[in-house]
C-alpha cells in the first residue's frame, strides 16, 4: 500500500516516522489556533479590539455613487459654501438710517426730493428714547456690527454713511447707492417712535409701485423673502416679538411711500428693531449686548437669504 508521499523505508523507520508526524500535525494546528485567538500579528491592519489602524484609514473609499461630495456646512449660516466664507462674492448694502448729525443742517435735510410716486424730504433726524439716546445712534452702531459679521462671512459690505458725512444721504440718494452697488440684498436699520407701550419689531417690505423713476415689480417678490429671512432670524436672536401695533402683529408692513425702497432696483427692506418711546423697549435698544444680538440677527437673515 502507497502513504502519499512517503515511500516505505526498510524496518520500523517509516512506521516510526509516520507516527512523529501524526503526533505533530494536531500539536501545530492547536499552537496556530492559540496564536490567532489573541489577536495575531498588530501590523496585519485586520485590526483588534482596539479597531483600524491609522494605516488601514489612510485611503478613503471611492463615493459609492461617483459624485462629489456636497461641501460642509458653513459655519453659524448653516447652508452649502466655502468653509467660514459662505457669503464670498456677495455685495451688502446696509443703510445706516438718518445721520446723527441731521439736526444740525435742517434746512437742507427739509427739501424735497423725487420718490418716484411723490415728494418727500430729503431726510429726518430720525426719534430717540425718552432719555435723549438718539436713533441715528443706535442705527449706525447695530449697522457696524452687522458688517463686521458678513464681512467674516466673505461679503463685500457698503453703506450708505458711516458717520461721515455732514447731513443725510437723502432717500434718493440712499436707494441709488445700492443700485449703483449692484448688490445681492440691501438692508435699511431703523427704529421706531410709536407711542409708549407698544413694543416690538417690524420688518418693511416695497409695494408694487410703478410712476416716476419707481418701478418696484422686480424687486417685491425677492424683498419679501428677505424680509421674512430677517424677521425670523431677528426674533430668534434678540427674543423680540413682532410688533402688534403695526402689520397685524406679523412682524412685516408693506408700504409705498418710502424713498429708499420705491426707487430700488436690488432686493432691499427696512426693519424697524424696536420702539425708542416705550421704556422697555428704549432699555435694549440702549443696551450694547443686545444691539450686538440685533446685529447677528440681522446678519443671519442676510445670510440666509443670499444661500437660498
Amino acid at each position: 500500500m502507497s502513504y502519499g508521499s512517503f515511500p516505505p523505508e526498510p524496518g520500523r523507520r517509516g512506521g516510526t516516522l509516520a507516527i512523529v508526524l501524526v503526533a505533530l500535525i494536531p500539536a501545530c494546528f492547536v499552537g496556530w489556533l492559540l496564536w490567532s485567538s489573541l489577536g495575531g500579528s498588530k501590523d496585519d491592519g485586520a485590526g483588534g479590539a482596539s479597531g483600524p489602524t491609522t494605516s488601514s484609514t489612510s485611503s478613503p473609499p471611492p463615493p459609492s455613487s461617483g459624485a462629489a461630495s456636497p461641501p460642509a456646512p458653513s459655519g453659524e449660516s448653516g447652508r452649502p459654501g466655502a468653509p467660514g466664507k459662505p457669503l464670498k462674492g456677495k455685495v451688502v448694502v446696509i443703510d445706516p438710517g438718518h445721520n446723527p448729525r441731521n439736526r444740525d443742517h435742517p434746512s437742507q435735510i427739509a427739501r424735497l426730493v423725487d420718490i418716484g410716486t411723490e415728494k418727500k424730504e430729503c431726510d429726518t433726524t430720525g426719534t430717540a428714547t425718552n432719555s435723549g439716546y438718539p436713533e441715528a445712534s443706535f442705527t449706525l452702531d447695530v449697522a457696524r456690527r452687522a458688517r463686521t459679521l458678513l464681512e467674516a462671512r466673505g461679503a463685500t459690505v457698503w453703506f450708505t454713511q458711516d458717520g461721515d458725512r455732514p447731513y443725510g444721504p437723502c432717500v434718493d440718494e440712499r436707494a441709488e447707492i445700492g443700485n449703483k452697488a449692484h448688490a445681492d440684498a440691501a438692508v435699511s436699520v431703523h427704529a421706531d417712535g410709536a407711542a409708549a407701550g407698544e413694543r416690538g419689531f417690524h420688518v418693511i417690505l416695497p409695494k408694487s409701485v410703478r410712476g416716476g423713476g419707481a418701478d418696484t415689480s422686480a424687486i417685491t417678490a425677492p424683498s419679501r423673502r428677505l424680509g421674512e429671512r430677517l424677521r425670523g432670524d431677528f426674533a430668534k436672536a434678540t427674543g423680540s416679538g413682532p410688533a402688534r401695533y403695526i402689520g397685524d402683529g406679523s412682524g412685516l408692513d408693506v408700504r409705498g411711500d418710502l424713498g429708499g425702497l420705491n426707487l430700488s432696483t436690488v432686493p432691499k427692506v427696512f426693519i424697524e428693531c424696536g420702539n425708542m418711546r416705550d421704556s422697555r423697549d428704549a432699555a435694549e435698544l440702549t443696551d450694547s449686548a443686545w444691539r450686538e444680538r440685533a446685529a447677528r440677527g440681522i446678519a443671519q437673515g442676510i445670510t440666509d437669504f443670499l444661500n437660498e
